[in-house]
């Protein structure tokens, strides 16, 4: 009661205090909401032996009437690098540009509801290459394998026999049974099998929209080198040395063919770079809520410190009467703590309406209630430790000091 009476007194002071509070509690609960969340992205494993990837990618300056030919040419000489375990073509690679999706249905009308699936082709050598783990079924077959400009022909449905998904689109499509031998519909009325379902298989853009996020599958075709990228998996030590081989083994597999190697990579290097502007925004958050919890902490201190400027005679006199300075230093810290559980529980609502409006505006999922406590906590600690030395400069004034004053 004599602190609730105390600060009465002081309303537009103690208001500004505990507004202070409110607003950093829902500011900082979500910032370590989003990132947490973006920290787990970043982090999230691929199942790929990022280690050991290398990406290429190789450009005509001509036009080329058989790329294929000239694709298993490529192949073959990237194949016989010294050190280089298997090599695949990919028609895209997760964190990068390009992002091939498709729509998979259960049912051949195309009226039916369907999925959006990240879409990867690839010929032989995939599965090896990338280091990828089936927990269902099995690989493709050679004779399940076709080159791109066979599959997509403008007078003809795409016929591709078989098709391998990743384990979450595998639980979406078929909960509670088997996902190999069904089938589904990826292009037309032809139905594709199920023949393999993988650990993991990373979505193209792990940060975009959409359910490709999730949900990724392979199909066996071989592109060319014109519409894809050469992977190469190979040890991680001899990264670098492989990396200058390739590249001079595919200008010289060229001949008279005129072309450029556009990219030459790590597949660590691409992720790094997809994920260079999340990094700068945890940056930016962490720094925004650093700040605010320090602002907040330099009122606290400062707001404190003025009244126990203002409160000397009071305290001498609580002195005199017989008060310890341990009971000196707990007024404070009790007065602190009213008011910052007052600010952290307008904060606690504020952050569940800050947290409405990113899921509605930014499609972001809900902000857990394990967020608050957390936020609560942190603020009780800060404004504790704020208050301390103040309230300790107070509870050490000498009776007679604070009487003259």
């Amino acid at each position: 009661m004599p602190i609730l009476s105390t600060l009465k007194r002081h309303k537009i002071a103690a208001g500004l205090i505990v507004l202070q509070i409110a607003l950093t509690c829902a500011i900082v609960s979500n910032a370590l909401f989003l990132i947490s969340q973006r920290v787990q992205s970043i982090n999230a494993p691929t199942g790929m032996a990022e280690q050991e990837l290398l990406v290429l990618q190789v450009s005509g300056l001509v036009r080329v009437e058989n790329p294929e030919v000239q694709t298993r040419v490529d192949l073959q000489a990237l194949r016989g690098l010294a050190g280089v375990k298997s090599v695949a073509l990919l028609n895209q690679m997760p964190f990068g540009d390009n992002s091939n999706t498709s729509g998979m249905r259960l049912t051949p009308q195309r009226a039916g509801r369907s999925t959006g699936v990240g879409a990867y082709n690839s010929g032989e050598g995939w599965l090896p290459t990338l280091g990828l783990r089936l927990v269902e079924g099995r690989d493709f077959e050679p004779g399940e394998y076709a080159e791109a400009a066979t599959v997509f022909k403008d007078d003809e449905e795409p016929k591709v026999p078989a098709v391998i998904i990743n384990k979450r689109l595998a639980e979406h499509l078929f909960p509670g049974r088997s996902a190999v031998g069904q089938e589904v519909y990826v292009y037309g009325s032809q139905p594709q099998r199920v023949v393999g379902v993988l650990e993991t298989l990373p979505a193209i853009r792990p940060n975009g929209d959409g359910d490709d996020r999730m949900y990724t599958m392979m199909l066996p075709i071989q592109s060319s080198y014109r519409g894809g990228s050469y992977v190469l998996r190979v040890p991680a030590e001899q990264r670098d040395a492989v990396l200058k081989a390739a590249v001079a083994a595919l200008e010289q597999a060229s001949g008279a063919v005129k072309r450029i190697v556009r990219e030459q990579r790590r597949f660590e290097d691409m992720r790094r770079k997809y994920y260079r502007q999340d990094v700068s925004m945890l940056w930016l958050l962490g720094g925004v809520s650093l700040a605010l919890l320090v602002v907040t902490a330099f009122g606290i201190v400062g707001l404190a410190s003025f009244w126990v400027q203002q409160r000397t005679r009071m305290i001498g006199t609580r002195r005199a009467l017989g008060a310890t300075r341990g009971q000196i230093l707990r007024y404070f810290q009790a007065e602190n703590f009213l008011l910052s559980s007052l600010g952290i529980a307008l904060g606690m609502l504020g952050a569940y309406g800050l947290s409405l409006a990113l899921m509605q505006h930014y499609e972001l999922p809900r902000l857990p209630w394990v967020y608050l406590p957390v936020g609560a906590l942190v603020l009780w600690v800060l404004g504790q430790l704020a208050v301390w030395a103040p309230a300790r400069r107070a509870a050490a004034l000498p009776p007679v000091a604070a009487l003259r004053s």
